[in-house]
């Protein structure tokens, strides 16, 4: 009974720890959330609150003045998020596949190149150079899918992955006639689930909040990912309001703080919806290594 006792005393003390780093963890969220919905006047007077004082939806409404935009953004997103993550999951756990087989001499030789460009790069001038006048990728959709495809880091992540995996189930395929890509395909990759999961959840999340390449590589503003659509808005708001403040306007009537609060909140909002399909996924998939047996 003692024991029993004192086991329920530590649970309901962890359990309250855990509560409290939740809620705290909870709060950031809460005052954006709060943010999007109050006045400029109220957040410029009172600051951030947890409830709003004026509920209201000027941000959301300066931010969707161009509904189509919005959308385009968001297929563009979507778009190059789906496809930069698959094509990029496929690569990276081929990649880590080969360098880890015993079998495959120069592993060695190609991972040291891999791991020099860690190390030295050849900077933006060149990358930009490389990508408009050797490969052509002036206002093309490969221009941002290409330069996140591969990462050593998720690479090397892998590759302990796979060698995690026992060698006899590779070497019993080979004896029943399974070639490399098939032993790939059917015993690798299902067991790297929890693996895949966890760098397909930060591709996904790198893809989706990526508005860099956008700007050095995209004119249209048909092709414009949804963080470059709500970045330039943003741009365009703050120059308003600059040109406003310079004729007598009053500050707070041009939305700033508050549709900052609600461009995060448009932007984060599915991506945060993924997680939970990933979640029991992703604790085994940062914790590899620390167990070994």
């Amino acid at each position: 009974m003692r024991s029993s006792r004192s086991t329920k005393t530590f649970y309901i003390f962890c359990f309250l720890i855990i509560t409290g780093f939740a809620v705290i963890c909870l709060l950031p969220f809460i005052l954006l959330i709060s943010g999007s919905f109050s006045s400029e006047r109220d957040v410029t007077l009172y600051g951030f609150s947890l409830l709003p004082r004026n509920p209201t939806l000027d941000a959301y409404r300066m931010v969707f003045q161009n509904p189509e935009l919005i959308l385009t953004g968001y297929r563009n997103t979507i778009l190059i998020t789906a496809v930069g993550t698959v094509v990029s999951l496929f690569l990276t756990s081929m990649t880590a596949y080969v360098l880890s087989r015993e079998s495959y001499k120069p592993r060695k030789t190609i991972a040291f190149y891999f791991y020099f460009t860690t190390l030295f790069s050849g900077g933006l001038v060149a990358t930009y150079i490389f990508f408009i006048r050797y490969l052509g990728l002036k206002d093309s959709y490969l221009a941002l899918i290409l330069p996140g495809l591969l990462s050593v880091f998720d690479i090397l992540i892998l590759r302990s992955f796979i060698k995690a995996i026992p060698h006899a189930l590779i070497e019993s395929a080979k004896i029943d006639g399974a070639g490399e890509f098939r032993i790939y395909l059917r015993i690798i990759l299902p067991l790297l689930t929890s693996g895949i999961a966890t760098i397909g959840l930060f591709k996904s999340i790198g893809y989706w909040n990526d508005w860099w390449a956008a700007m050095l590589y995209i004119s249209s503003p048909s092709k414009y990912p949804l963080q470059y659509v709500l970045y330039d808005t943003l741009m365009r708001t703050q120059a308003f309001n600059l040109l406003s403040q310079r004729a007598g306007i009053p500050l707070d009537s041009v939305p700033t703080f508050t549709m900052r609060m609600a461009m995060a909140l448009i932007v984060t909002g599915p991506i945060i919806l993924v997680y939970p399909f990933v979640q029991r996924y992703f604790v085994s998939g940062v914790t590899i290594g620390s167990v070994k047996g």
